[in-house]
């Protein structure tokens, strides 16, 4: 049963989780609905859950590769591939139906294309073949909390937008300093990654290009009155740090340990920037909400 569960990478779960949450209570403005919530959450889980399994099976060989991961259940072995399978297959088919028992449409619509982003484009082609590999697949990072939000609107708006920009921003400059960090491995296993490809310092500037984008467009949900002042300080705050600390340091440490530092701050900045974005959804500074 171990296997089982860590085949779910449990931890990415947890991360598409609180971001599924923050989308969630944005939309709900103060006021969330208590009977959506569970069924909102619950079948997002699973399908990430879902998603992670069929990724786990398709990176099997990449995995044996790569000293972090070589030691996972289906490179060792100790989960069969085809267990792999029916597991990945009835936890997607779990989610499916709580959604569209317990949401609307449009939130299983918008889960389902993050699913077909990560597992059938991402993790079947890009991530073996193309250098843009993590700019396509942080769509699918941003597919829980856009899938949330509209659980509770049932529209997409530009609130919706601005939620799917931020999660999507966040992700490539976080993913690209795992990539950094972890080159040994990702060179090891022959993959197209950003450093790989194009070299360290191309990369660096990518991620201080990608940092700055998601500041502002984390600044701009307050700007359009989807949340309010206390957001949007912290919001300024975490990213202009956060560029800083892209900008600065790298060569008192060196590449890995600079790369190290951004990646932890990525998380420490994307857990602040959900739980205000709970706390304070709103009319923002600048009144009330603008919708498309």
């Amino acid at each position: 049963m171990k296997q089982y569960f860590l085949v779910t990478k449990p931890w990415i779960v947890f991360a598409n989780l609180l971001a599924a949450t923050a989308g969630f209570l944005l939309a709900a403005r103060g006021r969330p609905d208590m009977a959506l919530f569970p069924p909102a959450l619950a079948g997002i889980a699973l399908i990430v859950a879902s998603g992670c399994v069929f990724n786990n099976c398709i990176d099997r060989d990449l995995d044996r590769k790569m000293a972090r991961t070589r030691g996972r259940a289906l490179p060792t072995r100790a989960l069969s591939l085809p267990a792999g399978l029916l597991w990945a297959a009835l936890l997607g088919l779990a989610g499916t139906v709580l959604l569209w028992l317990g949401t609307n449409g449009l939130c299983l619509a918008v889960v389902s294309a993050g699913f077909a982003v990560y597992v059938g484009v991402y993790s079947l082609y890009l991530k073996r073949h193309s250098v843009h590999s993590t700019v396509i697949g942080s769509l699918a990072g941003a597919a829980p909390p856009l899938a949330a939000y509209c659980a509770v609107t049932g529209r997409l708006d530009l609130g919706a937008a601005l939620v799917a920009a931020i999660f999507s921003l966040w992700q490539i400059p976080h993913s690209y300093a795992i990539t950094l960090f972890r080159y040994d491995d990702y060179a090891a296993a022959g993959l197209p990654v950003l450093p790989v490809v194009a070299g360290i310092p191309a990369t660096r500037r990518q991620i201080a290009g990608h940092i700055l984008a998601f500041t502002l467009a984390a600044q701009a949900l307050a700007f359009c009155g989807y949340a309010g002042f206390a957001y949007l300080l912290a919001a300024t705050a975490v990213g202009l740090t956060w560029l800083a600390l892209a900008l600065c340091g790298r060569k008192a440490s060196g590449d890995r340990q600079w790369a190290r530092r951004l990646y932890v701050y990525s998380m420490v900045a994307i857990v602040v920037l959900c739980a205000m974005m709970s706390l304070d959804a709103g009319p923002g500074p600048w009144g009330p909400p603008f919708s498309l």
